[in-house]
């Protein structure tokens, strides 16, 4: 099953990475305490900017700012919109 959107120009569309239920020495987090996820991985990449060459393509695992984008639920999936410059790194 493909995904029912197609970004435009430099915009790139982002499924979150479910967040850690535990810490590395094995606190278990509450969900109330958990923070935004800021790593997703690339689900759909628009075609850029005649100035802009994109970047990322579909299937990386990138960083992004913590209220970078714009939510959007499809099929009951979480995503996120952004442009290309608000993911900081690919990982």
């Amino acid at each position: 099953m493909g995904l029912n959107i197609k970004p435009l120009s430099d915009r790139v569309v982002i499924e979150p990475v479910a967040a850690e239920n535990k810490t590395a020495s094995g606190i278990i987090i509450p969900e109330t305490a958990k923070e935004k996820p800021q790593k997703g991985n690339v689900v759909a990449v628009g075609k850029g900017t005649k100035d802009h060459e994109m970047t990322v393509k579909v299937g990386d695992k990138v960083l992004y700012g913590k209220y970078a984008g714009t939510e959007l639920k499809l099929d009951g999936t979480d995503y996120l919109i952004m442009r290309e410059d608000d993911i900081l790194a690919i990982v």
